[in-house]
């Protein structure tokens, strides 16, 4: 599907990126990172599955070959662009974190030239983490934030332009 040195893209999130992204399954610990049903992102209107929220914030990271390979969400916030991000599972930890992460930062930097971007991520993703860490974000605060499971450790990371 993707070979090592691949090239990303960002494209519009389509509703059939969205639909295939709800039936995408992570393996633990990482399958908090999963979605409702793409019906019910729908029906309620939650994130990509509001057609409104999904052209203004979600984009679909695609390869040479157009195949969605993740998404990620530029959230506007005062003075900040935080990025949310989630690549396909079974592309997950064979070093394409760098070049996925490239042409997120590209659109963002793109859309939002003066903002800073900054990222959240749980501390024991040290996969995610490592990535983020080359291509340019630098951990700059940690803090607790709540999760469907609780209270958990979070780091922010800034990218430096």
């Amino acid at each position: 599907m993707t070979e090592v040195g691949a090239t990303f893209r960002a494209v519009p999130m389509e509703p059939e990126h969205g639909e295939e992204i709800c039936n995408w399954i992570y393996e633990p610990p990482y399958d908090i990172y999963g979605w409702l049903p793409w019906e019910q992102m729908q029906a309620l209107a939650v994130e990509f599955g509001d057609p409104q929220l999904r052209s203004q914030q979600y984009i679909s990271i695609v390869n040479a070959d157009g195949t969605l390979c993740g998404f990620a969400q530029l959230f506007p916030m005062v003075g900040v662009i935080r990025l949310g991000i989630g690549m396909r599972p079974e592309l997950c930890g064979h070093g394409y974190g760098q070049a996925f992460m490239q042409a997120v930062v590209r659109e963002a930097l793109e859309r939002y030239p003066k903002e800073e971007i900054d990222l959240e991520v749980l501390t024991w993703n040290q996969r995610a983490i490592r990535a983020y860490q080359k291509s340019g974000f630098t951990i700059t605060d940690t803090y607790e934030r709540r999760t469907p499971s609780g209270n958990k450790p979070f780091y922010c990371m800034v990218y430096n332009k």
